[in-house]
Order: structure tokens, then sequence, then C-alpha cells
């Protein structure tokens, strides 16, 4: 087992001062009223809040001080592949899940270990993506996804297990990387598996038990609403649909959102029919599971284009009407403004490219259906080129949404196109099940283009982007963080570089080399008084692979260096 060890700076002390030593007997119990309404100082879920922003209303560092931010305190995970999670922060404690089933607890001012979780895997059990994409915090518990579809509550103050949950058997290709959401009691997780031929599902188990709640497949079983877009038969059994990434969720209504992936196989000709709820986002009653409505962003998914991440709940005015909104920019490269129907359902209010896009040639203005050109879509023996790539106008990174600049910030990539061919695969549970072999997974670039990766700012009233960062050498693959200091923080980028912009005019005002690329979402949270931006470097998964890609095509560095570090940084001057 590889070594940590946490490096505490000199300077971090200074920052943190006499008083910043929180210790976990002071750890404060997260209650339903804190995540309905976060305090600025801590970062409890994954995106900040349940209406999924990724916005800090923190200020202390702003547009005129953000140049002397400099790091106080690093801590290396001792592990390597894609760090995905953010740091989660409660009362000075900091939680950060890393690949390989671990996770940390420290001093979230000083970077002092308080404890170490490792949940070991077993033996035999491989994943597409070794990796997890956070924690979340509930009472005194922290509660973990563990990779072998297992869910794990821990004592927050300790580290010790309180209980274990099976979702489901990792023998038959489920897994999970999503950070767990907690309403009301309910922890939900969804399942990871598209590729391998699984049926996905969201589930809640009791916080304080672990026992089963509910369970809602994206799949429906014969009779059930939506199973005549099977048509088909037994598809359904193995028909994708994973819910791979974390919910959001919308007090008002009580409603969460969740998004499902790739229909299984890859290939649409093999499964007949629109395939619900392929490519969606649902809306779920947190308390039974009972699906209130859903939208589905393409029909008969052919492109690996998951609808995995669920929208943001924003309002935002269209046509001179307050809408109560969910934006959400999908890996099909279009920005969709959604309705939140105070039936439940999710109604198309508009929606526009993004990035460059030429499978759909039109999108129904009052249901939103995209009429495909079949010239683009992959079939069985059938090859066809698309773009984006099947690594879309964005992957799962995160968007944020800042309310007092009105815009969402996008970190998006563009001039890149797939093409696949598809075949009729055997299945065997647990194995590769798409219909193409990862080597014949095809990729080009626009050689001639001026950039590939970016950060895109749209405004969420007239629809109308205000500003992009461009990067010539790069794909973008890192999410977002907006603030109160009217900043937009990323990373994402091969350089290895953690950056700051204006968030209402994408200057660009600070930089920082970091040891990896950095492909998780940053958080910010306050102690004692100060303000600290964290993040972790650590590349890996499908950035790194495509980055391999690229290198073979125009010549950009292979091998970006690996291995975890967590960066926390504050202004010290």
């Amino acid at each position: 087992m590889k070594k940590l060890f946490a490096c505490t700076s000199l300077l971090a002390l200074l920052v943190a001062g006499a008083a910043g030593t929180a210790q976990s007997a002071d750890y404060s119990p997260v209650t339903d009223a804190r995540l309905t309404n976060p305090e600025p100082a801590n970062w409890l879920m994954t995106r900040g809040r349940y209406q999924g922003w990724s916005y800090s209303a923190l200020d202390q560092i702003n547009t005129s001080n953000v140049k002397n931010l400099q790091p106080v305190w690093t801590f290396s995970t001792g592990v390597d592949s894609g760090h995905e999670s953010p740091p989660i922060v409660n009362n000075g404690m900091m939680f950060v899940a890393t690949p390989y089933n671990q996770v940390l607890a420290l001093n979230a001012a000083t970077g002092e270990l308080i404890w170490r979780f490792k949940r070991p895997i077993p033996e035999g059990f491989s994943a597409l993506h070794n990796t997890s994409r956070g924690v979340a915090l509930y009472g005194d518990k922290v509660y973990f996804a563990g990779l072998d579809a297992v869910l794990v509550a821990i004592d927050a103050k300790t580290g010790k297990v309180d209980w274990e949950s099976k979702v489901e058997d990792w023998h038959t290709g489920y897994y999970m990387t999503t950070a767990p959401v907690v309403v009301k009691g309910k922890v939900m997780v969804g399942v990871s598996g598209g590729e391998f031929g699984i049926r996905g599902f969201i589930a809640a188990f009791d916080s304080e038990t672990g026992q089963p709640a509910w369970k809602t497949y994206s799949i429906p079983a014969p009779g059930e609403p939506g199973s005549d877009t099977w048509q088909k038969p037994d598809t359904w059994k193995r028909g994708g649909g994973s819910a791979w990434m974390p919910g959001t969720y919308d007090p008002k209504t009580d409603t969460v959102y969740w998004g499902t992936g790739n229909g299984s196989p890859w290939f649409g000709d093999q499964r007949p029919g629109d395939n619900l709820f392929t490519s969606s986002t649902l809306a779920l009653d947190p308390a039974t599971g009972k699906m209130k409505g859903h939208f589905q962003y393409h029909q008969n998914e052919s492109w690996d284009w998951d609808a995995m991440n669920a929208p943001m709940v924003v309002d935002y005015s269209h046509g001179g009407k307050s809408v109560s909104g969910l934006l959400t920019p999908q890996r099909n490269g279009y920005l969709y403004w959604l309705e939140r129907k105070s039936s439940g359902d999710i109604g198309y209010v508009s929606s526009v490219a993004y990035v460059k896009q030429n499978v759909f040639k039109s999108i129904d203005p009052e249901t939103g259906r995209p009429v495909v050109d079949m010239d683009h879509k992959p079939g069985t023996g059938k090859e066809a080129s698309f773009c984006p790539s099947l690594w879309g106008g964005k992957d799962w990174p995160f968007e944020a949404y800042n309310p007092n600049t009105g815009m969402v910030y996008i970190p998006s990539n563009d001039n890149h196109c797939g093409h696949l061919k598809g075949a009729v695969q055997e299945y065997v549970a647990g194995q590769w099940w798409t219909g193409v072999s990862i080597p014949d997974i095809g990729f080009t670039v626009d050689k001639n283009a001026g950039f590939y990766g970016e950060i895109q700012a749209y405004d969420v009233n007239s629809g109308k982007r205000a500003w992009r960062a461009l990067y010539p050498s790069s794909m973008m693959w890192g999410s977002l963080l907006t603030t109160g200091g009217n900043l937009v923080f990323g990373g994402g980028t091969n350089d290895r570089a953690f950056r700051a912009y204006d968030a209402r005019t994408g200057e660009q005002l600070w930089q920082f080399g970091t040891n990896s690329g950095i492909i998780a979402p940053p958080s910010s949270y306050s102690v004692d008084g100060v303000q600290y931006v964290a993040v972790q470097s650590g590349y890996g998964v499908d950035p790194a692979f495509q980055e391999g890609l690229i290198s073979n095509l125009i010549g950009w560095q292979k091998d970006i260096p690996q291995g975890g570090v967590i960066w926390v940084f504050a202004v010290t001057k």
C-alpha cells in the first residue's frame, strides 16, 4: 500500500492563526435546514447547494486581490488515477474522496490528517472508471458510494464505519462513482455500468439504518410507463441508462432531478424505439422514488452522449416572462433552458448549440425533440461520423451559475468529432458490451482549428454568449466554481494549471501550476474568517485517454503526470 503523507506549510499556520485548529469534537451535525440554506462558510455537498450552482457567496477573495492567492497547504492522497471529487467542508473539517475507495478527513485550515477510510476492493473487481465523485454529509455521518456498489455510512468524527448497505452485485457489471445526495433522511445514489449491459437505477436508503427505501429503474419493464419505447423484446433488461452522477434538488417543489446515460449497447438499431428513459433528466419524489416527469434530450441514443449531469435549478426570464427553470449544457453539444412545471413534469423552453454539432438538423420548438441526420448516426455494420465526438461538447465536469452576474459558465470542448461502426457482441455479465471495441472508437480533431478547450459564459436570460476563454493546445476537462467575489475558478487543461477569471469579462486574473492535471471540482469555504479555495489535482481516466489520442493526431504531450494532491489556497497579503 502506498504511504499517505501530509505537507503542512508554515504559511498555512500563519494564515490559519492560533484558533484555526478545528477538531473532530467540534463537528456540527448537518441538518435538513443547513442543506437547504447552506452557510457560505461551508461547502456541504458536491456542487455547494442542492440547486447545483457550484457557487460560493464568499467574496473575501475577489477580482482585486486574487493575484495574491497562494497555496497554504497541500496533502498527497497517496494514489494515482483520476481525482474527480471536490473537498467537502463542514465546520473546519474537510472530507475528500479519491480513487480506489478512499475517504480522507482533514483539518480544513491546516491540512492535518484526522482520519482515513479505505474500503478494500474485492478480488476480481474491475470498473471502467476507478474514481469517486465525492461524499455526502448528513447528521454526524459521511456517506460514501463504494466502487463495488456498496453504500457506506462513516462516523464523521472517527472515520469508523456505522453501516454498509449493498446497492447491487458488482459481478454483473454494476459499480458506483457518484456522490450520494441526501434529502430528508434519504441517501440517494445512482449506478454506473452502462458499458457493461446493466439496467440503470437510482436507489434511496435510510440515513440512520441503511435499510433500502426505494429503487427507481431508468429503464421501464413491460407494462410500465415508457416500456413501449423498447420495441424489441428483452432489450430493456440490459438497456443501460446508468445514473452515474449526483442529482440536484428543488426544495420548493420537493423534487429531485437525476440524469441518465447512454443506451446499451451503444447502437440504437440493436434496440429500436426511443428507449426511455436513456439520455434523460428524471424528476423524482425523494420520499418514494416515484417519477413525476422526464425530459429526453435525444431519442434512440447512438453516440454515447450521456445526459448524466442533472440540470441546475435556475429561474430565468424568457420572452418577457419569469420561468421556474432548469438549465443544462448537455454532452450532445446543446445548452437547454427547461421548465419545472407545477405538475412535476419537465417542459422544453429553448436550446442553442454551444459547440459545432452536425447530428441534429433541427429541434422541435414545442417538444425539444431533435430531428436526426441519419447520415451522422452510426449503426450495426454502418460507420458514421458525428460532431462532437462521444466525449461531447462537455463531459461530466460541472458548469457553474453565478446569481450576481446572471451567467452560466460552461467547461467545453470544440472542433473534435468521432466515428463509430457497430457490431453484435455476445453478452457476458460484467464485461464490456457496447457493440464496438475500445481500440475501434474513432476520434478526430480539426487540425486547423484555433482552439479545442474553452470556458464559455452565457447570459441565462438573453441566451447570448457573453465571453469565452480559449485553449489552443488543450482540451478542457475541469469543473468550474464561481464566487461572490465575481470570480470563476477552474483547471481542466493539460498544462496542470489552476486559473481564476473575472466572472463578468472573462479576463484571466491568476494562474498556478500544480503537480498534475485538475479534473476535480473546486470548492470554497471559510475558517476563522479566512476564505480558502480548494481543489484536487490528479489526472487520469478519460482525459488521459483522450490526450493520448490527440497526441497521436497532432503531437500534444502524451503523458501528463499523475498522482493526487489536495491544494488549498488563500490570499496571504
